[in-house]
């Protein structure tokens, strides 16, 4: 099955988030982390990570970019555990038992969201407030150019005659 991970291209996801995601990890859109603010509570590093930022399952940093991976039934398990440790210890979820079907709700968008997507296409969020005060998600995707060489030839080798 496929899943985003994080993926780094810089050192800028540092500077904008407050928490950045390690490089690699597992990754959710995240949006539940904004549910209970207002347009005008969203300021400074928190209106970037709710702007475009997918949330890691490792260490519950940010990330702007992720790209589809491959991922077994045990990686799944242990980000649906790692969710609902999170609902416990952030949210106020009162146990695992509870927990665990939001966090399989959140895996399961991934899920879905990856299903079509080739391996290694890359993602990016777009989040904003609509009129009526709800979350607004749009995905896109950024794929490498179709029959394009990723270099180009500087030289030709030619057979020397003598």
């Amino acid at each position: 099955m496929k899943f985003l991970k994080t993926i780094r291209f810089d050192t800028s996801d540092e500077n904008v988030f407050e928490h950045a995601a390690v490089q690699d990890e597992w990754a959710v859109s995240g949006a539940f982390a904004f549910a209970d603010l207002s347009s005008d509570e969203v300021k400074g590093k928190t209106k970037q990570a709710f702007a475009n930022g997918f949330l890691s399952t490792g260490s519950f940093g940010r990330s702007t970019f992720v790209s589809v991976a491959e991922m077994d039934d045990d990686e799944l398990a242990e980000v649906e555990s790692d969710l609902a440790g999170h609902f416990i210890s952030q949210y106020g979820a009162p146990d695992e038992e509870s927990a665990l079907p939001a966090a399989r709700e959140e895996a399961q968008f991934i899920l879905e969201l990856c299903e079509t997507s080739l391996i290694n296409t890359i993602f990016t969020v777009r989040r904003h407030f609509s009129e009526d005060g709800q979350i607004k998600e749009e995905f896109r995707t950024i794929k490498a150019p179709d029959a394009q060489p990723v270099h180009s030839r500087i030289w030709n080798v030619v057979e020397d005659n003598e």
